[in-house]
């Protein structure tokens, strides 16, 4: 699985140059941030040194199984077998298992009492919708279906399995999930925050094409598990590049 000439990786079987890899990571605008998440991880170690925070192999252990039951890794064989196909070895995997935990660990240590105070400060981000929509190239397309959509001819889940420009979304009848205001697109936000429930948009035009949206449901902001985990790893993202910052 590893060569022994550091210069070069064994993927399985054919040899690749690392000034290959690192090559091709430059050229596809890949090794700035990869190079920026190797300082991070430093940051991290150092920092969380100097606080004392640890990762005990417990805690490694319980994140091991937790992998094993997700990956659906019942032997020894089949542990192996995943390891070689991710090009790893144990003790590379349990090392990235410590430095993930130990992320976890330092931001709840610095973070954990500012949550609260960022959520209530940027609460609207974190309100939901359920969001179909139904995106056409033409204009007059988008004003027929509109007007056959509010006169009953063809309902808008209709609309969007027949006509929509892309497929998947076709397949789902125009449905994009339940999202967050902070992740709606920027050309839309106004619009959609501004929509009566249930009641179909005139046609918005984006650089995507021509939309017709519809708000199944609003969700107002709540501080739930996930929603403070999110707000804790941009708290940590936001601290983790400010000490970069400072660094060069």
């Amino acid at each position: 699985m590893h060569n022994q000439n550091h210069s070069t990786i064994d993927f399985f079987g054919l040899s690749v140059e690392q000034i290959e890899i690192i090559s091709y990571l430059r050229k596809n605008l890949h090794l700035k941030k990869l190079c920026e998440k190797v300082l991070y991880q430093k940051i991290v170690r150092q920092v969380a040194r100097e606080r004392g925070l640890i990762v005990t192999d417990g805690e490694i252990q319980a994140e091991k199984n937790r992998w094993y039951s997700e990956k659906h890794l019942q032997t020894e064989w089949d542990i192996i077998i995943w390891l070689t196909e991710e090009m790893l070895i144990l003790e590379e995997w349990e090392e990235a298992i410590g430095d993930r935990l130990l992320f976890q660990k330092l931001s709840e240590s610095l973070f954990n009492q500012e949550v609260e105070t960022y959520f209530i400060q940027h609460q609207q981000d974190f309100d939901k919708i359920l969001l179909y929509q139904l995106i056409v190239p033409y204009q007059e397309l988008a004003q027929e279906l509109f007007y056959q959509i509010a006169e009953r001819e063809i309902s808008f889940y209709e609309a969007a399995h027949l006509y929509d420009i892309d497929e998947e979304r076709r397949e789902r009848c125009g449905c994009e999930g339940k999202i967050y205001r902070k992740n709606v697109n920027p050309e839309l936000a106004e619009v959609l925050f501004d929509a009566n429930i249930g009641e179909v948009i005139s046609p918005v035009t984006t650089t995507q094409g021509i939309h017709l949206l519809l708000i199944e449901e609003l969700m107002p902001s709540q501080l739930t598990a996930t929603v403070r985990q999110d707000i804790l790893e941009r708290i940590f993202m936001q601290w983790l590049e400010s000490q970069l910052a400072h660094l060069r």
